[in-house]
């Protein structure tokens, strides 16, 4: 394999490693949604239009991958808000780049 070939290989590796974390469409509309501000679950199904099994899931893996946080408050009535984790917040010029690309090309 040739020099020019390797380097390919790693840089075609590095995305699909990425688009592995951040790629599947819920993930994508989780972490676009909490671009805005922390949300608490039910704020998160309504906007994203998710089923609670599928949310659940979904910011089971954000957390997992570090893209996501969950804050309980326990006042009555308990509350769990997500919100973009470090990680997460640095997606933000990913998804203005796409949105930028999709105005243009779409």
């Amino acid at each position: 394999m040739s020099e020019a070939d390797e380097r390919y290989d790693e840089t075609a590796c590095s995305i699909i490693d990425s688009l592995n974390q951040i790629g599947s469409q819920w993930r994508l509309i989780v972490l676009h949604d909490l671009q805005s501000n922390e949300k608490r679950f039910n704020e998160l199904k309504r906007s994203t239009g998710a089923s609670s099994r599928t949310l659940s899931r979904v910011l089971d893996d954000l957390q997992e991958t570090d893209l996501v946080t969950r804050r309980l408050e326990e006042d009555a009535p308990v509350a769990t808000y997500y919100s973009l984790t470090e990680k997460g917040q640095s997606l933000r010029p990913v998804f203005e780049e796409i949105e930028a690309w999709s105005e243009e090309w779409l």
